[in-house]
C-alpha cells in the first residue's frame, strides 16, 4: 500500500472508467446498461481505494501525507504535487462516497444520452478529488476550473425547462470570480517564483499585497460557497439540475469555497484575514437570516433546500474565520454533514419528482399513509438538517456556535437565529408534504421506496448517525491539521494588534 501512488490512482481511476464508457458500442439499450454498470463499478472501486487514505493516515502529524511529486513544467518550477492532510482527507472521501450514489440515483431517472451522462459524472469525480489533493497552485486551478465543464453539461443537457439559462448563469458567475483567482496566482508566482502550496504557506507577503490577494481569492471562493449576495445562481442551478446533479453540486462543489479559505486565505494571508474578518461575519449573518426567511416563502421544494444550503454555508464561513479550534473544526464538520444531508434531501425531492413530476409543495400532503418508509427517511434527514442532537448536523453547528461565541458574542447570537429559522422552514416543509390528509387523487397509487432507493438512503443515514454519535472518529483526524492552521493564521491576529498599537 505504501508503494502505491494512491492519490493519483484515486484521481484518475474515474477518468479510466470514462474512457471505457466512451469506447462502448452497440444497440442503445445495451450501451446504456453497460455505461451504468461501468460507471457504478468504477466509482465503487474508487471509493474503496480512497478508504485506504483514511486507514493509513497518521493522526499525529500536520504534514501532508501520501505525497507525490514529479516535475511538470520544469522550466517554470511548476510540479505535479499531490498530498492530503486532516482538512482535505474527508472531502476526498465525501466525493468518492457520493459519486456511486449519484450513479445509482440516475439509474432509471436518466434514459437519454446515458453514456455521455455517466462520462460527465466520472470526469467530474476526477476533477473534484484533484481539487482536494493538489498541492501546486496551477494544478489546483486546472482541477478547480475543470469541474465547471461537466457540471455545465449536466445542468444544460439533462436539466429542466430553463436549463440553458441556469447553466450559463452558473458558469458565468463562477468563471468571473475565477479570473481574479488566476490573477492572484500569477501575482504570487511572480513575487515568490514558486506555485508550491506548502512552500507558500510559509511565505511572507507585504500587508498591502495580502489584502489585494485576499480579495481576489474571496471573489472566487465567495461565489463557490456561495455567500450572500453572490448566491443567486444556486437556486436556479438546483431547480433545473437533474437530481444527481443537485446532489453533487450541494454535496461537493459548494465545499470548494470553504476549502479554499482554509487552504489559502487563512495560512497564506493571515494579516488580511484578520482585517477582513468583520466583513465575513456581516455577510455570513445576513446570509443565515435572509436566506432562511426566503426559504420560508418558497413553494418549490428544491428551491427551499437550495436556500437552506446558503444558510448552512453561512455557519461554515463564520466558523472558519473565528480562527479558533472549535470554530474551524465545527465548520469542517458542518461542510461534511451538509454534504451528505443536503444530497439526501435533494434525493428526497427527486424520489417524488420521478413518481409525480412535480416539485411543488402544494402538490403533496398525507404521504405518510402511502409511503411510510419514505416518510421515515425524509424525517431523519430533515431533523439532521435542523441539527437534532445525535445527528451530524448538531455536532458541527454546536462547535461552530461555540467557536463564534468565543470570537464574537453578537455574531454567535445572530447566527443562532438561523437554527430557529432552519427548524421552522424544514418542519413546515415536512408537515406540508408528509402529514395531513391524502387529498390529491393522483397520490393514492404512489409507491413507497424500492430496494435501490432504500440502499441509497441507508448508506447516507449511516454516515449521518456515525458522525452525530461518534464525531471523534472524524475530529481525531482533523484536529492536528486545524491546530497547525490556527498557528499559521495566528500571525494575522498578531499583525493586526501590532498595527493597532502603532496607530495609537
Amino acid at each position: 500500500m505504501i508503494g502505491l501512488p494512491i492519490l493519483s490512482l484515486t484521481i484518475f481511476l474515474p477518468l479510466v472508467g470514462a474512457v471505457l464508457i466512451f469506447l462502448i458500442r452497440g444497440e442503445p439499450e445495451i450501451v446504456a446498461r453497460n455505461a451504468r454498470n461501468v460507471a457504478l463499478w468504477t466509482s465503487l472501486f474508487t471509493f474503496a481505494l480512497s478508504l485506504l487514505l483514511w486507514v493509513g493516515f497518521d493522526t499525529t502529524t500536520a504534514d501532508f501525507q501520501f505525497a507525490e511529486q514529479a516535475p511538470w513544467i520544469a522550466g517554470y518550477n511548476i510540479n505535479y504535487h499531490l498530498g492530503v492532510d486532516g482538512i482535505s482527507l474527508f472531502f476526498i472521501l465525501l466525493t468518492t462516497f457520493l459519486t456511486p450514489l449519484c450513479v445509482l440515483v440516475s439509474w432509471q431517472a436518466i434514459t437519454d444520452r446515458v453514456k455521455e451522462y455517466m462520462i460527465a459524472f466520472l470526469v467530474m469525480e476526477t476533477m473534484m478529488v484533484g481539487v482536494f489533493s493538489a498541492l501546486d497552485f496551477v494544478l489546483f486551478y486546472l482541477f478547480f476550473e475543470g469541474t465547471l465543464i461537466p457540471m455545465f453539461l449536466i445542468i444544460g443537457v439533462w436539466g429542466g425547462p430553463r436549463r440553458v439559462y441556469s447553466a450559463f448563469k452558473f458558469f458565468l458567475f463562477t468563471l468571473l470570480g475565477s479570473v481574479l483567482f488566476l490573477l492572484a496566482i500569477l501575482t504570487i508566482y511572480f513575487h515568490t517564483g514558486t506555485t508550491d502550496i506548502p512552500t507558500l504557506m510559509g511565505a511572507d507577503f507585504p500587508v498591502e499585497m495580502q489584502r489585494w490577494l485576499w480579495l481576489a481569492f474571496f471573489a472566487s471562493f465567495a461565489v463557490k460557497v456561495p455567500m450572500w449576495p453572490v448566491h443567486t445562481w444556486l437556486p436556479d442551478a438546483h431547480v433545473e439540475a437533474p437530481t444527481a446533479g443537485s446532489m453533487v453540486l450541494a454535496g461537493v462543489l459548494l465545499k470548494f469555497g470553504g476549502y479554499g479559505f482554509l487552504r489559502f486565505s487563512l495560512p497564506m494571508l493571515p494579516e488580511a484575514t484578520a482585517f477582513f474578518t468583520p466583513m465575513i461575519y456581516t455577510l455570513s449573518v445576513v446570509a443565515i437570516i435572509y436566506t432562511s426567511l426566503v426559504a420560508l416563502a418558497q413553494e418549490d421544494m428544491k428551491k427551499l433546500i437550495a436556500y437552506s444550503s446558503v444558510a448552512h454555508m453561512g455557519f461554515v464561513t463564520i466558523g472558519i474565520f473565528t480562527l479558533n479550534t472549535q470554530g474551524i473544526e465545527g465548520a469542517i464538520l458542518v461542510m461534511l454533514s451538509h454534504g451528505v444531508v443536503s444530497a439526501a434531501l435533494f434525493f428526497t425531492v427527486g424520489v417524488l419528482y420521478d413518481r409525480m413530476h412535480s416539485r411543488l409543495i402544494a402538490s403533496y400532503g398525507g404521504l405518510v399513509h402511502r409511503m411510510p418508509v419514505y416518510a421515515f427517511m425524509f424525517m431523519l434527514f430533515m431533523l439532521a438538517s435542523v441539527g437534532l442532537p445525535g445527528t451530524s448536523g448538531f455536532v458541527g453547528e454546536f462547535l461552530t456556535l461555540a467557536g463564534a461565541y468565543q470570537a464574537n458574542t453578537l455574531v454567535a447570537a445572530l447566527a443562532t437565529t438561523g437554527v430557529i429559522l432552519g427548524a421552522a422552514y424544514m418542519l413546515w416543509l415536512y408537515r406540508r408534504v408528509v402529514f395531513g390528509e391524502l387529498t390529491n387523487e393522483q397520490l393514492k397509487d404512489i409507491l413507497d421506496l424500492n430496494p435501490r432507493e432504500v440502499a441509497i438512503y441507508a448508506s447516507m443515514a449511516v454516515v449521518v448517525m456515525v458522525l452525530g454519535i461518534y464525531p471523534e472518529a472524524f475530529l481525531s483526524v482533523i484536529r492536528v491539521s486545524v491546530e497547525n492552521l490556527i498557528v499559521q493564521a495566528g500571525g494575522g491576529l498578531d499583525g493586526a494588534l501590532t498595527v493597532a498599537l502603532a496607530a495609537e
